[in-house]
């Protein structure tokens, strides 16, 4: 019966389905976009981005971020069921999935980002990964960006309604017709670390900077 179920997730019919139901919703909603045109202008004269944002707001945004599809982007997902329906979406979008978290595959998803993002110039990761705890920041990005030599660009979506799900992040999804504002913040940019507690200061720089974002 598990497997049975896993199959049926990972049907590119379900996908299809969602993802065009994701694409209609997401229609509804008046939609205002922040700040993107500093990261846009580096991207664009050669500099590499790494857009990050917490797992609890990503869904607003999946469909305007099918705009950066020529840039044939990567995104870490877990392998996890629902892992299997968000890559199935993500694909659809334009977004290549690299399947692995911090639980299971992450070392090897870890070095495909790098590979990807070190050749098309942008990707994309949620920071506090598949399952958390909230408001922390995985130390995974850091290691991304530094190796990848890209700017972290978080992104935060706010809405004037919206649901919060009963959910280890309270996912946030936007009530129809909603006024949805995506934020791009400023670009961050690293320094080369020399140790593991660099590493550190940097993923909690990364963390403070965002933490003020959550919702719910």
């Amino acid at each position: 019966m598990a497997l049975k179920f896993k199959k049926i997730l990972a049907s590119r019919l379900l996908h299809l389905s969602l993802y065009h139901l994701v694409r209609m919703y997401s229609l509804t909603f008046r939609l205002k976009v922040v700040n993107e045109a500093e990261w846009m202008r580096y991207l664009k004269n050669g500099g590499h981005v790494l857009l990050c944002a917490w797992h609890q707001q990503f869904f607003a945004a999946i469909r305007y971020f099918k705009k950066y599809r020529i840039y044939d982007p990567a995104l870490m997902i877990s392998r996890s069921t629902d892992g299997d329906l968000i890559a199935g979406i993500a694909q659809l979008t334009g977004w290549y999935p690299v399947r692995g978290s911090s639980s299971r595959g992450g070392r090897d998803a870890l070095k495909e980002m790098i590979r990807r993002l070190r050749k098309t110039g942008l990707a994309g990761h949620i920071v506090d990964g598949p399952r958390g705890p909230m408001g922390i920041v995985k130390s995974g990005v850091i290691r991304l960006a530094l190796a990848g030599d890209a700017v972290i660009v978080p992104f935060y979506i706010t809405s004037d309604r919206a649901w919060y799900a009963n959910s280890w992040d309270k996912f946030l999804i936007p009530k129809p017709f909603a006024k949805v504002t995506l934020r791009f913040d400023t670009m961050i940019r690293l320094s080369k670390p020399g140790s593991e507690e660099a590493i550190e200061q940097m993923r909690k720089q990364v963390e403070d900077i965002m933490a003020e974002e959550l919702k719910g």
